[in-house]
């Protein structure tokens, strides 16, 4: 039904289904029906090396309490990078890889999600996100209230997550590679906002407004670090070709898609949590089911335009061919991290 022109319509989330269609299917293994590319397999040790070395540097730094260990032990943030970065020059940029993931889900964890002891909410949102914009994009002004800023930063975790994982990547990268990260960190920062938003306002929005939120609230700062982590740099004028940004956001989209399909199930226990399939449901007036399915095939063909694209880009030159195979093989890593953590996810059972 199309909507009438003035202020934005509010919608009703569904209601979780009935309890055996919630019923995990299986605890791992991937959506029935998704097309992705099998990831290089992860070596265990390099993995459990990342984790060790990431949880001292998370213990120094005193980045969150010791009752969320189980989180972070659950998360697998070695398996994950790994997964994501098979052609990682070394374990050190690995591990910056690891320290920025985490510094991530740190501030979302910390300021954006309301979960009980977390602390985050979409009240006074933006306060909060403009001062973690800040711990990677510093202040400059007088050198008092420089100092008075710094001492802002030290004194809260969420802050000192992002800026020392920022300064240990900007020793290897570029400085147009840091401010790439820098500037889709500000893009993840606006989809925040919009998510909290239309929470406040209890907004369901369409499906293509829904999308165009999760263009920027999505994995692309992990993706933006690519050609850094493996050992290269593609040149700024290069990466900022609108061909170029497209694929990167086509691998961007695909990729958060398939957070949402993973995450579903576990998601059905906030009623006002927003995912691609719920935003279906809502929007076409259609059961979950149909509206996960859905939401499986819009995935499906963003997919395969990222394939088809960058396949077509790569034949032009060998540089654009490396970058987009590291796109490929993040994107692959990362859905192979989704479908084996069974610790976080779990599918429903629709097939």
């Amino acid at each position: 039904m199309p909507r009438e022109s003035g202020a934005p319509q509010v919608w009703r989330l569904p209601g979780p289904p009935s309890p055996p269609r919630i019923t995990p299917s299986r605890r791992g293994g991937a959506v029935p029906g998704l097309l992705y590319r099998p990831a290089v397999p992860a070596d265990p040790e390099k993995a459990a090396e990342i984790d060790r070395r990431l949880e001292a540097w998370a213990g120094e730094l005193e980045l969150f309490p010791e009752a969320w260990a189980g989180d972070f032990a659950g998360f697998r943030f070695g398996r994950a990078v790994v997964l994501q970065h098979p052609g990682a020059l070394d374990l050190e940029r690995l591990t910056v890889a690891g320290k920025l993931l985490l510094a991530e889900n740190v501030v979302d964890s910390c300021y954006c999600e309301a979960e009980e002891g977390r602390g985050g909410s979409p009240r006074g949102l933006g306060g909060r996100l403009i001062m973690a914009q800040s711990a990677l994009d510093p202040y400059h002004g007088t050198p008092e209230l420089e100092e008075e800023w710094r001492h802002g930063v030290r004194a809260d975790g969420p802050l000192r997550s992002y800026h020392w994982a920022l300064k240990d990547y900007a020793a290897f990268a570029t400085p147009s590679q840091t401010g790439r990260f820098v500037h889709d960190i500000a893009r993840l920062h606006m989809g925040y906002l919009a998510e909290a938003a239309w929470t406040e306002i209890r907004y369901v929005p369409r499906v293509w407004e829904y999308l165009v939120m999760r263009q920027f609230n999505n994995f692309r700062p992990c993706l933006s670090i690519v050609d850094a982590v493996d050992g290269y740099e593609l040149p700024e004028p290069v990466y900022a070709r609108p061909e170029i940004q497209r694929i990167t956001a086509l691998a961007c989209n695909a990729t958060t898609i398939v957070n949402d399909l993973y995450s579903f199930t576990k998601e059905l226990a906030d009623p006002a949590h927003l995912n691609l399939p719920r935003v279906i449901a809502a929007d076409q007036r259609c059961g979950l089911k149909a509206a996960y399915l859905e939401a499986v095939e819009i995935h499906n063909r963003i997919m395969a335009a990222f394939e088809e694209e960058s396949a077509a880009l790569s034949a032009t030159s060998p540089l654009v061919g490396r970058y987009a195979a590291g796109l490929a093989a993040w994107v692959s890593g990362n859905h192979e991290w989704h479908a084996t953590n069974t610790h976080r996810y779990h599918l429903p059972d629709y097939w």
